[in-house]
């Protein structure tokens, strides 16, 4: 561990990005913000920072715990940062949305085929 550390290196060591230039390209477009306001790539981090980290349709609220410029496993990744109960529930909300979404247009109407079409044909000829 060491005592201070880029936010974007940060971000990858993390696990937030698969790669750190990925992580510097959000901090530069505006997804990561440190205590609500944009930051820089080398923006250095210390322990107690509030970060919001917007990934894709994820938003994650959190206070970083430790600092490390390496990567590490996803276990020992997850001790680097303490996510707030609202962003959790927030996420969990937002996910479930997503899959009641999907099952809703799973159901995707399609034309008929010839076994319909027979079905329809049949159907109305005993309505004349």
């Amino acid at each position: 561990m060491t005592e201070t550390v880029r936010i974007d290196k940060w971000l990858w060591a993390a696990r937030f990005f698969k790669t750190r230039g990925l992580a510097r390209e959000a901090v530069a477009g505006g997804k990561v913000r440190l205590a609500g306001k944009r930051v820089k790539p080398g923006r250095t981090l210390k322990p107690g920072d509030q970060l919001s980290v917007s990934r894709g349709e994820e938003l994650f609220e959190l206070t970083v715990s430790a600092l490390s410029d390496r990567r590490l496993s996803a276990p020992l990744a997850q001790e680097l940062f303490a996510e707030t109960d609202a962003s959790k529930r927030q996420r969990e909300a937002a996910e479930e949305q997503r899959k009641m979404d999907r099952a809703a247009h799973a159901q995707r109407i399609r034309r008929p085929d010839k076994r319909d079409r027979r079905k329809i044909i049949d159907f109305t000829r005993k309505q004349d």
